[in-house]
């Protein structure tokens, strides 16, 4: 199993623009793709305008399959927008242990 956690600012003026497209991004990647495992949206209590993304994807040809969905690229056309320049980090992990639960 393969994790993507991804670490990122949003352009104040552009908050509702960007949650409404991670919203629809997160949940087309995990209903359209057999490969996305997880896929939760975190805003950080402290700064609303940094936000931590933690996808789990079955293997590197499921990441691939993400980044080649239609919906990535829209997702990615909004980033462009709602995104601070720069502030984007993206970590590839193997997943040693995964615990699931119950969403709140």
């Amino acid at each position: 199993m393969i994790a993507l956690t991804v670490s990122l600012h949003v352009v104040p003026e552009r908050l509702d623009d960007f949650v409404d497209a991670i919203t629809t991004n997160a949940r087309l990647s995990f209903t359209d793709e057999p490969g996305c495992l997880h896929f939760d949206v975190c805003q950080d209590l402290d700064d609303p305008h940094h936000f931590i993304l933690h996808e789990l994807y079955a293997d590197q040809d499921a990441v691939a399959a993400h980044r080649a969905a239609p919906h990535f690229a829209d997702w990615r056309r909004a980033a462009d927008r709602c995104v601070v320049p720069g502030s984007q980090v993206n970590t590839l992990s193997r997943v040693h242990a995964h615990h699931a639960g119950g969403a709140s």
